[in-house]
């Protein structure tokens, strides 16, 4: 897609807009364009999850609070606090956090995870982007490798490599 985008641009600059917009400045707002709509799609579920993992937790402890409510009402109703009538509906009532968490835990996980994984594809998108560009302005691939040292470049240098045979 991010290809397809960068050669349309390429394209669509010779034939009408030579003259007002430099063709880098054309192809980088085109792939710029390109890696946000990539990226605003894979974060498009993430604020789902994100909420679900912040609230998760509340909704449990309301209904824990609900449950020992109306097991206290219960209660008081009853008339008498024995250990019978108190521990099943206020174990009940826990159960309520015991479930938030089970779903709240297991969403930030998720969302942490998925976060870092699309930081890591945004980062490599970029950099595809980049030298998608080069190529695109230049015509030519652009070597990413380390740059070549004063001694690399000199024939002096080149002795070492190459071993004569007597």
């Amino acid at each position: 897609m991010m290809v397809e985008d960068g050669l349309r641009a390429a394209q669509h600059h010779e034939g009408r807009l030579t003259d007002q917009i430099p063709l880098h400045e054309w192809i980088t707002a085109s792939l710029f364009r390109t890696v946000d709509s990539i990226s605003k799609r894979l974060n498009s579920g993430l604020s789902i999850l994100a909420t679900t993992g912040s609230t998760a937790p509340f909704v449990g402890l309301f209904g824990t609070v609900w449950g020992i409510y109306n097991a206290l009402i219960q209660i008081s109703l009853a008339g008498q606090a024995s250990l019978d009538k108190t521990a099943g509906p206020i174990g009940e009532a826990l159960i309520m956090t015991a479930i938030g968490l089970f779903v709240a835990v297991p969403a930030v996980w998720g969302y942490n995870w998925l976060l870092g994984r699309n930081k890591d594809i945004i980062e490599k998108l970029r950099y595809f982007a980049s030298d998608l560009h080069a190529y695109l302005v230049s015509g030519a691939r652009v070597e990413s490798g380390p740059l070549p040292t004063a001694a690399s470049r000199t024939p002096a240098a080149a002795p070492a490599a190459a071993v004569t045979r007597k």
